[in-house]
């Protein structure tokens, strides 16, 4: 039986913490110039000047594009040089893994539609990155961050892709990534790909911005773009989005296709939005999601898929709203409890009734459950991507993929290996007894004896907890140190979670994060919004060399 103080201590991470773990057990055509992996040195204040478009909102950029002040191909430029300045050159985030080559022919045309039809909707005209694991059929690169699926060409956009032209949305580029979402090895240093390099922090850059979507974390964050698209297995939405001072979405699987995402788990994996605020999120998510007959998991999502997610922002959100509070997420850090108690404050003076806290007993039981099933299913789903990309790739399974990389151990291995794709290879069919038995376990322990259990027994609208430590120094020689995060329960139901700011640790941002049942981001959004209306906690980086330890 838990109790309350039983109930404090900290819990794995995500994915990044409990892969670590696991693995100790388990072990009884043209490429984009790759910058240096190296961590800038911390020798002065680097500060970019006055951005016309720092912090600029969906919404404000409609209303300068709709009144004439700003054309989307002026977008595209500005951002471009935003890019160069701040990306390519001066603090090197090395976010931005690749420019699209058509974006100003394609800010032209939408140009010239809003003059002759109108906009489309809240995104016509909005340039925006996308991680460099969402397929698009044009002239950029679709690799995962690997030098293994650099010159494949997929045989068509991704439904992402898909989604956000037809929204008129200018596709301005591709963002790093920890290489194969953060699935190759269980010592990697988030951020770092092989094709890509290193992206760092623009709050303090010796910092890591976490992973797997680290390069939309710090473009979006350094206002290197509007608004960008992630994507998430376990944690790889939410804690980029906590370390770089984001709202990010993970929504529930289904919600939004993954059809051509190169894949890591059918069953936790989802695209989503990173934003700076949440209004911006939820007009991204209105366009992101949508039933699509080339991923089955969208079907439970036609009942629930809303067509404006934006009707939810209501800033009286809080008011009458229960919300319990995951204690066993806290504990691993003093000052990011201290924002934790401020943000429940905040939350009950709204008029929110907060139940403190909420003990779920089965946080931590199915973390080597959730391994085997990522590793089981890693394998078979990255097979099927392969194949969907034909003759027209270097690697054709898992397997080749391996053996490119030890082919390749220079550019590929120099800093950490590859032992979960070894250990991924190894596993057997997903009709395996091992895989079945691991699948039921993280289901029954995550859904109905966790987040729907306690959601049921205290009549709840949301949980909430610190989504994770402040961004940690990055290390290539011993790999991610984190010390908490919550993202894992959320992520293995498959349910809904949203990171918002709550605030900052030695200038390093902390974010706090809103989970629930599944389909429930309209909930989500609406307190979520109204938080952060109260706390109005996000600030821009000023790419500071390494944290100041002389604030907090």
């Amino acid at each position: 039986m838990s109790t309350a103080n039983e109930d404090r201590k900290p819990a794995p991470a995500n994915r990044r913490d409990f892969l670590k773990t696991c693995a100790a057990v388990l072990a009884t055509t043209a490429v984009a110039p790759k910058v240096a992996a190296t961590v800038p040195q911390a020798t002065a204040s680097l500060t970019s000047s006055p951005f016309e478009l720092e912090e600029i909102s969906v919404a404000q950029l409609q209303d300068a594009l709709n009144s004439g002040r700003y054309t989307s191909r002026q977008l595209v430029d500005l951002y471009s040089d935003r890019i160069d300045a701040l990306d390519r050159n001066g603090p090197k985030l090395n976010s931005i893994i690749e420019m699209n080559p058509d974006a100003h022919e394609i800010a032209d045309r939408m140009d010239a539609e809003r003059r002759s039809k109108g906009a489309r909707g809240p995104l016509h005209g909005i340039p925006v990155v996308i991680k460099d694991n969402i397929a698009t059929s044009d002239k950029m690169q679709t690799t995962a961050g690997s030098l293994a699926l650099v010159g494949s060409v997929p045989p068509s956009d991704s439904t992402v892709a898909q989604r956000l032209r037809r929204a008129g949305a200018v596709i301005l580029g591709k963002t790093n990534l920890s290489e194969w979402a953060n699935m190759r090895s269980a010592h990697s240093t988030s951020g770092w790909s092989g094709r890509g390099g290193l992206t760092v922090n623009p709050y303090a850059l010796d910092r890591n911005p976490s992973g797997s979507s680290s390069g939309t974390g710090a473009a979006i964050a350094a206002s290197l773009c509007t608004v960008g698209v992630g994507s998430e297995t376990d944690g790889s939405i939410v804690s980029p989005s906590n370390n770089c001072g984001l709202v990010g979405i993970k929504p529930t699987v289904g919600l939004i296709s993954r059809f051509g995402i190169v894949p890591i788990s059918h069953t936790q994996d989802t695209a989503g939005p990173m934003t700076r605020t949440v209004a911006d999120a939820a007009a991204l998510l209105s366009v992101l999601a949508g039933v699509d007959s080339h991923d089955a998991a969208t079907a439970a999502a036609k009942p629930h898929v809303e067509k404006d997610y934006t009707k939810f922002l209501d800033p009286n959100g809080l008011k009458g709203a229960r919300i319990g509070v995951v204690r066993k997420y806290a504990g691993f850090s003093i000052e990011v409890d201290r924002l934790l108690d401020e943000a429940i404050a905040a939350m009950k003076h709204a008029g929110g009734e907060v139940i403190d806290p909420v003990v779920i007993p089965t946080i931590g039981k199915f973390d080597d459950a959730e391994l085997q099933v990522l590793l089981f299913e890693f394998k078979d789903d990255l097979n099927k991507y392969l194949a969907w990309l034909g003759k027209d790739t270097q690697v054709h399974s898992i397997k080749e993929v391996i053996e490119f990389n030890e082919n390749h151990r220079a550019q590929e291995l120099p800093y950490f290996g590859q032992d979960l794709m070894v250990q991924a290879e190894a596993k057997g069919p997903l009709t395996s007894a091992e895989y079945l038995k691991a699948l039921k376990q993280c289901r029954q322990q995550s859904r109905a004896e966790g987040i729907d259990a306690a959601m049921e027994k205290f009549k709840l609208d949301a949980l909430v907890a610190p989504t994770g430590s402040p961004a940690w120094t990055t290390d290539l020689v011993n790999g991610d140190h984190t010390v908490g995060g919550s993202s894992t329960l959320a992520a293995v139901a498959g349910y809904p979670n949203i990171n918002v700011p709550m605030g900052f640790v030695f200038g390093l941002p902390a974010g706090v994060s809103f989970f629930g049942r599944a389909w429930s981001e309209g909930k989500l959004i609406q307190l979520a919004y109204a938080y952060e209306q109260l706390s109005k906690a996000r600030k821009p980086p000023t790419f500071l060399p390494t944290a100041n330890l002389k604030t907090s």
